[in-house]
């Protein structure tokens, strides 16, 4: 399994009137900690883009526990439960707030596309390689 935190503070404009994270700025911190979960394994999405790589979202499944509030320090926690070979690559997020109480959990699915063909991919090598290290105890 591979693990990656990133922290994020909720700024005033991604609030509503109440003073919560609007819901909708979920799926950007989660997207922030994929982005940041790729740049700890040593490649960036502009990187995997020059390499022929997009990474659309298929799917997106949040679950709302607690709200975040403005001005929190929200830890982002990005998890990659499953190494697989195939083309589909789940990230799982949890979001905790300071006092580390659970506030919200998502999964979102993406594909690793070749644009040039115009379809589904099997993710580059020099990724799945830097990830065998996190699943040795599953292979």
């Amino acid at each position: 399994m591979f693990t990656s935190t990133t922290q994020i503070r909720v700024r005033y404009g991604e609030t509503d009137q109440m003073g919560y994270l609007y819901y909708g700025n979920y799926a950007l911190y989660y997207e922030v900690g994929r982005a940041e979960a790729i740049r700890e394994l040593g490649f960036t999405y502009r990187q995997l883009e020059e390499m022929g790589i997009m990474m659309p979202v298929s799917e997106l499944n949040i679950h709302y526990y607690r709200p975040a509030l403005y001005d929190d320090l929200i830890t982002v926690k990005t998890i990659l439960k499953e190494l697989n070979t195939g083309a589909r690559v789940q990230f799982h997020s949890e979001l905790y707030n300071e006092a580390g109480q659970l506030l919200n959990k998502g999964v979102t699915t993406l594909v690793f596309y070749d644009p040039k063909e115009k379809r589904p991919t099997n993710p580059p090598a020099e990724l799945y390689d830097r990830l065998v290290p996190f699943f040795q105890e599953k292979l």
